[in-house]
């Protein structure tokens, strides 16, 4: 298993966490529903990046942009760490391994 498919999984699990902690904390069912969909997104693409398949790398550098861009413009607002600065420098890792991983092929 690449260090790839390892980063994008753990974010996924991540951020299907922080959705239904969201949920939990704060009653936010845009947490639940995204957290969700955007975390088994990644994991669905940290598999097909494991078998080789060019369209989960992509679709995970795009949700990581989309996920990163998001917690960023937060993050400047309210300077929280949790969960706004951590998802950032999660996504970043993201970005950086699936970068790597496209540029090595």
């Amino acid at each position: 298993m690449s260090t790839t498919t390892l980063i994008v999984g753990f974010y996924g699990l991540f951020t299907v966490a922080g959705g239904l902690i969201g949920f939990v904390k704060a009653k936010s069912a845009v947490s639940l529903i995204t957290g969700s969909v955007s975390g088994i997104l990644l994991l669905v693409c940290a598999y097909g990046i494991s078998r080789g398949y060019s369209w989960s790398a992509i679709t995970a550098l795009i949700v990581s942009m989309l996920l990163g861009g998001r917690f960023l413009m937060t993050f400047l607002k309210h300077f929280k760490v949790m969960p706004d600065l951590l998802m950032v420098l999660l996504s970043l890792a993201s970005l950086i391994a699936i970068l790597w991983m496209l540029a090595k092929r």
